[in-house]
This record gives structure tokens, sequence and C-alpha cells, in this order.
């Protein structure tokens, strides 16, 4: 096995071995596994003291924050209120001052009381309670040994949890899933007792002993599951829903939040009675000992558990799945399903399944039927828009700069003195009579001062405050822009005055630094510096002292900003253009204008978007386009080269520079792991991040020249069974498959 040790995060103590129920449908005492029938009824001192010590040594080694005991038996109740206060005073005694102390306990409900309620309030032990519905459906299963119905008890329960003073220990229902009984019914009956969450369960079941299928239907406990969904949906999801929300949040890139889908690996271990200490209970549904470990609390320390075989095995992610999950679309919902639902004694007579746990789910044909119905009934609400609307693509963005721009208000804590809360005020000022600080902020290379100067905070580097407190520039900028008759005091440094996106005004030699006064007037701004006023013309020509940031009209593009000015443009990873004198940018805005005509006539489609969201380009001395650690609006392009260099390399960097931008807003994949797909143009095979990347920019230069169609269809097609990708993800798919189809 490979990969780091996983510390458990979740313990599953067995408080007491026998049960007031003789449900049919019960692992534990229906299953392969009959081991209950040695152990001892009820967990001793010695295993309780063993098991907290054992716990603390656990959380402590690995630094956990935090812990959780789930009270389980048989029916943990029938340990008693005394026996259940040894467990929880041990378990805090020991947990104090190492990490906090998640306590549970699921309960059938028939033996709760207020007294069980009280010791739970005082050590505050979450109670979840079993319930399968209305009293048709529960009591299909759910009887005494002589057949009487549990329904009235446990609605007594759940009675008594729903009282204001304990209402906050309710943890919801757990409610096991049979196909026979009515889902919609089902719902209503649990969704009538207001339960903070639902649970619903898969019966446990294998290849070996298969779950009852009453239709006859591979997908019968998908359709049912998706009937409940319907409803939840319909009623507007008044309560969250485990299982729902855990295939909800894979479909976005998200965490499984269930052991029962999903790659995550498992952290939970379980101690019996006797201090045995077992793999997670559902294995006992596989085979008689499948569970087992052969240590015990009182000899052996949780990482000896945590690298037993069968415990690593259930910790691979992908690795430890059949190799036909591995290459289903589904996967990472899935997970392949529960780890006991894929066993099979011996390898099945067609010879594609093998014996043990190296198969599909026994409710494979559910589970994918389930996580498609759900992406299906969800998809347009879970697709960011940003996805295939421009605007919102940009409004996105411009969300992110300025909550990148709150972030450094909060990281100064007050560290930024008069000059930055003075600058922060007048923004506020500024933003509510014109639109001067939104064009700033629009800005891509406001975005990189703001990362810089985050980053140098959190880092204590040398001049970080100086950094931060470069907000009264962008402020001067935005008042100039907006026409605001509104001074600024701004801080200028190395004889300079640099106002983003307007230019840089030399007041000194490169050695002096100081304070100025800037305010807008007419067309221009003034600015002061002691004695000495100088008016600026805004659009005004180069002069001695005066460097504005040039102006680039393309055929059927808005102005962009030729910024070869900004201090923070130098975030490429590539040199950038120290400054083009008059005659080199013009002849440099030549051939980009030529540039631009081809692609205009090439691909209008692309050049119509480029230009409806480029603001900036910066001259780079590199030999291709480099999209860096900017706002999405700028690329940068090589100083050199031909109209036909440069038309692709501003096709290939709008490309990059957009998929990034969406990266940046959405998630287009999963980020919990990713695993190797071919790439036609690598040997080896890539990240579906890198594939995505490389097929987003093949397609548009498809367009373009035909030599890049053949690998932007065979990627394509990869990418039609990547796991990874998200709703958002498989809807830019689809755009880009078209986009292909008509290039």
């Amino acid at each position: 096995m490979t990969g780091p040790l996983v510390p458990f995060r979740e313990i599953v103590l067995k408080v007491h071995s026998r049960c007031d129920l003789a449900c049919d449908h019960c692992y534990i005492y229906e299953h392969a596994d009959q081991s209950w029938r040695t152990r001892p009824k009820t967990i001793s001192d010695e295993a309780i003291l063993w098991t907290a010590l054992r716990l603390a040594e656990h959380a402590k080694t690995h630094d956990l924050p935090s812990v959780s005991v789930i009270l389980h038996g048989g029916e943990p109740l029938l340990a008693g209120i005394a026996r259940l206060r040894r467990v929880c005073e041990e378990l805090t005694r020991a947990l104090d001052g190492v990490a906090e102390l998640d306590l549970r306990i699921h309960t059938n409900g028939l033996q709760l009381s207020t007294r069980h309620l009280d010791l739970f309030d005082e050590f505050d032990v979450k109670v979840g309670i079993s319930l399968d519905g209305d009293r048709a459906a529960n009591d299909r299963h759910r009887r005494f040994a002589d057949g009487r119905s549990s329904h009235p008890l446990v609605l007594r329960a759940v009675g008594l949890l729903r009282q204001d003073r304990y209402r906050h220990l309710d943890l919801g229902l757990l409610c096991t899933v049979d196909a026979a009984n009515d889902p919609v019914a089902v719902y209503d009956a649990l969704a009538a007792l207001d339960p903070p969450r639902i649970d619903f369960l898969l019966p446990h079941a294998t290849w070996d002993a298969p779950p009852p299928r009453p239709d006859g239907s591979p997908t019968a406990y998908a359709d049912w599951l998706l009937a409940v969904f319907d409803r939840w949906d319909e009623r507007g999801r008044r309560m969250p829903v485990r299982l729902f929300e855990s295939v909800l949040s894979t479909l976005s890139g998200g965490p499984s939040l269930t052991e029962s889908l999903g790659l995550a690996p498992t952290d939970l271990v379980v101690v019996e009675t006797d201090g045995t200490l077992e793999q997670a209970d559902s294995l006992k549904s596989a085979y008689d000992g499948a569970a087992a470990t052969g240590f015990d609390v009182f000899s052996h320390a949780f990482d000896e558990v945590a690298a037993h075989p069968g415990v690593r095995a259930r910790q691979l992610g992908l690795g430890g799945v059949a190799e036909t999950c591995r290459r289903c679309p589904v996967v990472r919902s899935c997970g392949g399903g529960l780890y006991t639902h894929r066993y099979r004694s011996a390898p099945g007579a067609d010879g594609t399944t093998e014996g043990g746990f190296d198969n599909t789910s026994v409710y494979c044909a559910d589970l994918e039927a389930l996580i498609r119905g759900v992406e299906s009934r969800t998809a347009a609400a879970s697709t960011s828009p940003a996805v295939t609307d421009t605007g919102e693509l940009l409004v996105a963005q411009q969300d992110l700069t300025r909550a990148l721009l709150a972030g450094l208000h909060s990281e100064l804590a007050g560290r930024g003195g008069e000059a930055w809360q003075e600058a922060w005020e007048l923004a506020g000022v500024v933003e509510a009579r014109s639109d001067g600080l939104d064009e700033v902020l629009a800005h891509p290379y406001t975005r990189t001062w703001l990362i810089d100067a985050v980053a140098a905070l959190r880092q204590e580097r040398p001049g970080a405050l100086a950094a931060a407190r470069g907000l009264s520039s962008y402020v001067a900028a935005a008042v100039v822009r907006g026409g605001l008759d509104l001074p600024v005091r701004v801080r200028w440094r190395d004889g300079a005055l640099r106002l983003p996106t307007l230019g840089e005004l030399r007041l000194g030699g490169p050695q002096e630094s100081g304070e100025a006064e800037v305010r807008s007037a007419g067309n221009g701004f003034l600015v002061r510096t002691g004695t000495t006023e100088r008016l600026v013309p805004r659009r005004g020509e180069a002069t001695s002292h005066w460097r504005p940031v040039r102006g680039l009209v393309l055929a059927g593009s808005p102005a962009l900003a030729l910024d070869d000015l900004d201090p923070y443009r130098d975030c490429y990873g590539a040199p950038v253009h120290p400054g083009l004198g008059p005659d080199a940018a013009a002849e440099w805005s030549g051939r980009l204008a030529a540039a631009w005509r081809l692609l205009g006539a090439a691909v209008p489609e692309q050049a119509s978007a480029a230009a409806e969201s480029l603001s900036t380009l910066t001259p780079l001395l590199s030999a291709g386009p480099e999209v860096g650690g900017h706002g999405y609006g700028a690329l940068g392009v090589p100083v050199r080269g031909g109209a036909e260099e440069l038309a692709r390399a501003l096709l290939r960097g709008f490309r990059r520079a957009r998929l990034r931008a969406l990266t940046e807003v959405t998630d287009l994949y999963a980020r919990d792991g990713e695993w190797s797909r071919p790439a036609p143009w690598r040997e080896a095979p890539v990240p579906v991040s890198e594939l995505l990347a490389g097929t987003y920019e093949r397609v548009g230069l498809a367009a373009y020249d035909p030599a890049y169609r053949d690998h932007a269809r065979r990627a394509l097609d990869t990418l039609e069974n990547a796991a990874e990708l998200t709703v958002s993800g498989k809807s830019l798919l689809a755009a880009l498959r078209k986009e292909a189809d008509h290039g």
C-alpha cells in the first residue's frame, strides 16, 4: 500500500452488543459475521478507559483539531445511564486540552428518556434516530421479536428530542431504503418531523447476497431515491439530505460528504464491547471475520490499525477501485460505492469479475443512474453563468478583485495608519459618485498589486506596509477618471508619481520621494508638491515629465491599453519590455493591428470575444504569449514577430487567459487529486487540468489552423470520460465540442 497513513478522525464505540428490536435487515445480527454472539453485552470499564487513552494519544500524535466518537451497538441505550455517563466522562477527561470531542449516539430510540437526554445535554452528545418512514414503511423491517410495531415508540423518542430544551442535540434521522416502500410517503413522513438532517442509507448487500429488487429493475434504488430527490427539491430542500448533498458537492468539484460515496480515504475505526479494534461495521455483511484486524485497545495504538492492509485498501482513492470504475465518468461522485458492497466470494463465471472486493458495487447501476439523474436535474442551476457569458465572467472577476481589496483591508487590521484609512474612506466616496473606481479595479495589474501586498503582509516581508498603502495611487487614478473634484494625497517614490491606468509623472531625481496632492481638473488633473503645481492633460501627448499609458486601437475593438509602465506588469514569468519609445510603439502597434485583421477575417467570433474581454497588452521580450499573476484582460505579447506570428500569439494568449479566468471563479474540475490521462500532444499522460487547458487552446487554434484539429478532437474524446469534470466543466466541454464541430 502506498501513500501516507490516514489518521482516524471518527471512532465507532460499541457500548452494548445486543438490541431490543429484531430488524430483519440488520447487518450485525442477520448477515454473515456473527461475532456479536461471543462478545460481552456491555463494554467494560477497562475497555472504556483504554479507548479514551488510545484516542487521546492518536489525536496528539497527529495534531487532530477534533475527533468524533459515535456511541453505537446493538442498541447503545441498553448500556444504561451509568455506563453511558462513564463513557462520556472518560472520553471528555482524556481529550481535554488535546482535541475537540464531538460525541454522538445512533439509536433506535425505543429506550430514550429525559434522563438520557439530560445526560446527553451535559456532555453535548448529539442524537441520531433510525426511522424508515411512515408506519407501514418502518414496520416492514423494524419490529420487535414478537412482530409488534416499533413506530409509535420511535415517534415518542423523536418528540422528546424535538423539545426546545433538547432540540440542539438533534442530529437527524437515519432511514434505510427499501425499494418496496413508497418513496414520497417515506420522505413526507420523515420531513413532517422537521429533522435537522435526513440520511438515506442503502441496505448492506454484496454480490453473494444482492439487495432485493421488487420489480427486477437494475436501477430500482436509484429510481426510488430520485423520486425522493424530486420531492425534496419540489418542497424547497427544507432540510439537508446527506446523500443528495454529497452528490451535488462532488458534481461541483467538492468533497464527498459520506463514506458510502466518493474517493476520500476512510478515517473510521470500530471499538467493540470487548475492546477489539475492527474496520468499518458494514464489512460484517461480506463474510465472517471481514472486519477483524487482530488488534485491541489494550495492546495496540490506533496507528497500528491505520496501517492494517484492510484499512489501507480503503484509503487508496482511485487506486482502490476496480478497473471498470476507474474508466467510469461518475467515479469521483460514487467512489466505486461502499467498499462492502463490492464483495464477491469467488470470481464470476463470465470472467469479468474478481473474488474479494476488486469489483464494481452491487449497486453500480443504481449509483450511476442516481448521479446522472441528480446532474440532469440540477445542471442548469449548478453551471456557473461565467462559463458561457463573457459579461458574467467579467463581473465575477471584478467581484474577485473587490474581495481581494477587502481581504487586504482585513489583513492590515489597522496597521495601515492614517494614509490607508484616508484612502479607504475616500474610495467609498469615489465609488458612490462615479465609475472611476470600477475602472481602476478592473485594470488587470490592480489584481497583481493586491496579491503581492497580501502575500507581503502575511510573509512579513520588508516594505510590506508601504506596498499595502499604495491604495492612494489607485484612488487618485479613480478620481481623475471620474472627473471628481476631490484631493487625494499620494506618496511618490524613485522620482516618479505613478497613477495606474493613466501614466507616470516625473517629479524628481531617481533617489527622491515625497507626497503629492492629486485632483481632477477639466480634462486632466492637477498635481501639487509643496509650492509646485503641474497641470497634466489626461489624454495628452508625452512630455519630458509625463509618460501616459498609450492607447491601442484595433479593428472592431474598444481602445486597448498598451501598458509598458505599470510597475506590477512584471508578473508573467518572462521579461517585460522596459518601455517602448514612440517609434517602436507605433511600429509594434501597426503589426498588432495587422495581426488583429487576420484574426477578424479567419475567426471573427473569437476576435469579437477577445475584443469584449481584453483591455491591456504589455510587450514582452520573450517569444511567446504569456498569462501571469494578474486579473483578466491583460496579455503579455512578444514585441518581436510579424503579423502572422502575432495573430497566433494573440489567439493562443486569449484562450489561455479566458480559461485561467474561468478557473479562478468556478470549479471546472475537482481539485482533491487528479489522475493522468493521455494527451495527443504529449508522450506521457497529463492531469485533467493540463488536458483541459491544452484542449481549450487547441480548439480555438484549430479554427485558425486546421493542423490543430486532430489533436483537439482526440482530446475532447478523452475528456468525455473524465470523472474530474464538474457540472460547469461538462458545460464547457459541450461548448468546446460544438465549437470544434463548427470550426
